[in-house]
């Protein structure tokens, strides 16, 4: 059994003993969990699975703040219909992921944010190409590093070039 899989074995035990199957009581059923196996780690966890949670959830809370800011950035933009901000086009982003799972985790990423949207893939999955809403002085090359350095760093830093199994659910 994966470590992930023990720690929400462990957040439903929890749950089962409290008697409350709520989000909040898992939740602090997960925590436990957490706890257990990071106390247990010298023993059981030689893939770092702690590590792994953590750099999840700075994965989660970067994509949150993208998702803030380009929100914010849309939103004046179209509010202020006077100052039309607005130059787009596409962009083909050179990709380090290589995995099925990191490109379309990454691509995902970027649809999700507003402003941006993924198109396609090359054939020999080495470029992503996507729409930019936002192409500040014609300055392709800068929305290409703000690609490579923001969301594929984090990507490629939570789950490598591998997939989310490789580097999450096995032992």
């Amino acid at each position: 059994m994966t470590l992930f899989l023990l720690n929400i074995l462990l957040a439903l035990i929890w749950a089962a003993i409290t008697g409350t199957f709520t989000i909040g009581s898992v939740s602090v059923g997960f925590f436990l969990g957490y706890i257990i196996i990071w106390i247990a780690s010298p023993v059981i966890d030689p893939d770092d699975y702690h590590k792994k949670l953590w750099l999840i959830l700075a994965l989660i809370l970067y994509f949150l703040k993208e998702l803030f800011v380009s929100s914010l950035r849309v939103a004046k933009d179209v509010l202020t219909p006077g100052e039309f901000r607005m130059k787009s086009g596409v962009v083909a982003v050179p990709l380090d992921v290589k995995s099925d799972f990191s490109i379309t985790f990454l691509a995902n990423m970027i649809s999700l944010t507003p402003g941006t949207l993924s198109l396609d893939v090359s054939e020999d999955r080495s470029k992503l190409f996507i729409h930019a809403m936002y192409i500040d002085n014609d300055d392709v090359e800068s929305v290409r590093n703000e690609i490579k350095s923001g969301m594929e760093n984090k990507v490629i830093s939570t789950f490598g070039t591998g997939t989310f199994t490789d580097s999450l659910l096995n032992d």
